[in-house]
């Protein structure tokens, strides 16, 4: 069986709801494991496989899967998910852009905003935050979704990033328009309140 190493209210809170959205929770067996909290609470866990002890980490047999890209992409090839895009699917490409996109742009340059970081290298590397709020408006501009009249995991990912970036920092998000509409519509499902109450116990 599929085993989700899962912190509450953690990176692996967006995988929690991607098994909430494809109905297979009794097929992957969730353990709760405590991380270190950016507040100084929290410890690694022992019995957390990852090599950090970070969240989250699927193991499916001899077999593991780490970053949030990799296991959604892996999950939803898994169980051959209408929210992922299979081989042979015309939108597979931009399916795993936006997941690759999600991990090595968006969440560092948020990062980089949240801590003040600037250096030209990384602005040449990865451009800033205003660059990637552009990408995604350009995205919906003529879509309710990234990859068209679908939701899908990269919606799942990338609009709960920025609602949690959103949280910290108001100005982040656009007040009105379709990036705004975008963010609401993916964080009112239902596998997103369901989970948000497991999270809080």
């Amino acid at each position: 069986m599929l085993t989700l190493y899962h912190a509450p209210n953690s990176r692996s809170t967006s995988i929690l709801q991607l098994i909430e959205e494809m109905s297979v929770a009794d097929q992957i067996h969730v353990r709760i494991v405590t991380i270190p909290r950016h507040d100084g609470s929290g410890a690694p866990d022992a019995g957390n496989p990852h090599p950090e002890k970070k969240v989250p980490y699927l193991t499916d047999g001899a077999d593991w899967v780490r970053e949030r890209s990799a296991i959604i992409a892996y999950l939803t090839d898994r169980f051959d998910s209408d929210l992922g895009r299979p081989v042979g699917d015309p939108q597979r490409g931009r399916y795993l852009s936006w997941l690759a996109w999600y991990q090595g742009v968006l969440e560092p340059v948020a990062l980089f905003r949240a801590t003040g970081l600037s250096h030209p290298w990384l602005d040449a590397t990865f451009r800033d935050m205003t660059t990637a709020i552009a990408e995604v408006e350009a995205a919906l501009a003529d879509q309710p979704y990234l990859l068209g009249a679908r939701y899908s995991a990269a919606d799942l990912l990338i609009a709960g990033a920025f609602h949690f970036f959103g949280q910290m920092d108001a100005e982040l998000i656009p007040a009105t328009g379709p990036m705004r509409d975008w963010i609401t519509r993916c964080q009112d499902r239902p596998a997103v309140r369901r989970v948000a109450e497991l999270d809080a116990g």
